[in-house]
């Protein structure tokens, strides 16, 4: 063989290399796109998550769970109050439990609203457990009163705008985003009808739409989750594991899923996130049934929050929102 034959060998071998690289270069950068793709959403959902949370009346802005004892009460920010409200006016109005359903009568001169249209005389307000919850405006549209029944006995929902736990809200922070930890599940219907009972934060049982359970592999070994939810729509998740009370809420999280399609169901434990309850003492959470508490650490979603108080203490932990 000439040496001219045996250079264009080496160059062609060189060449068939070189293409194979960029070949391998291209294989390498579609995954990588598609991770950052995949965490641009994830962050996306985080922020809109923080919003969520921080927005005026929201779960950061509950202030108070007073709950309805008498036929009546007298209720405001005021010292003579049967229920004192910690922000709002001296006297607001009275509340009363008539066979159940709960009025309120403002105060004369005081400003109130009922579902955003000014309140002057005694009015039904909703509960949660209503078609249509009514909700009380008060404190020039910063301060919202909502009544909720649990176990059969009614309270009052008070958020305010200006809660130090929303002003002083000290952000989120989450184990960072693994698109290893967004896996499909296996959808297992379950009789129309069943049901499953939901112990929440305050001891109260409540039997919940349970129409289906998934399953889910990981690391060679099959989990299982019951979903709640209506039959055909969107399923909820309220699941504990390896990391609750070590990394994560004690008490567990909530997880959000599309409706199953075609029998499978993805779960994206990124976005597996904290109960109301991780923020302020005044919320009546559920508590993950036996079956949903799992024997996996998932390392994945929100972590414990620590106020801006703890945070103090810690100032090497930095939250993100």
């Amino acid at each position: 063989m000439g040496h001219w034959q045996r250079y264009a060998g080496i160059a062609g071998l060189l060449l068939l290399a070189a293409c194979q690289r960029e070949a391998a270069d291209g294989r390498a950068q579609a995954p990588k796109a598609q991770d950052a793709a995949f965490v641009a959403a994830e962050q996306q959902w985080r922020r809109e998550r923080h919003d969520e949370l921080t927005k005026p009346d929201g779960w950061t802005s509950l202030v108070g769970l007073h709950w309805i004892q008498l036929k009546a009460h007298y209720i405001g920010s005021g010292p003579d109050s049967g229920i004192r409200l910690a922000v709002g006016p001296a006297k607001l109005g009275m509340i009363t439990d008539e066979d159940g359903r709960i009025h309120f009568t403002p105060e004369p001169g005081v400003a109130v609203t009922l579902n955003g249209q000014p309140l002057r005389n005694k009015a039904e307000i909703p509960s949660d457990h209503d078609e249509s919850p009514g909700v009380l405006g008060f404190d020039d549209g910063k301060g919202w009163l909502t009544v909720i029944e649990r176990g059969g006995r009614h309270a009052l929902r008070v958020k305010h705008a200006d809660a130090a736990s929303r002003l002083q809200f000290a952000g989120l922070k989450y184990w960072p985003v693994d698109a290893g930890w967004k896996v499909q599940a296996r959808f297992i219907p379950h009789p129309p009808g069943k049901t499953i009972p939901i112990v929440d934060i305050i001891g109260v049982t409540t039997p919940s739409p349970n129409p289906g359970a998934v399953e889910f592999e990981r690391e060679g070994r099959r989990y299982r989750l019951e979903a709640l939810g209506e039959p055909g729509g969107e399923l909820f998740f309220v699941l504990a594991d390896r990391t609750s009370g070590h990394g994560s809420y004690p008490a567990g999280r909530f997880l959000d899923a599309s409706a199953p399609v075609d029998g499978k169901v993805w779960l994206d434990f990124n976005q597996a996130y904290n109960p109301p309850c991780a923020f302020t003492p005044f919320a009546t959470c559920p508590l993950p049934p036996p079956e949903n508490r799992l024997d996996l650490a998932i390392t994945a979603g929100e972590q414990t929050y620590k106020p801006a108080s703890a945070k103090a203490a810690h100032p090497s932990q930095k939250a993100t929102p």
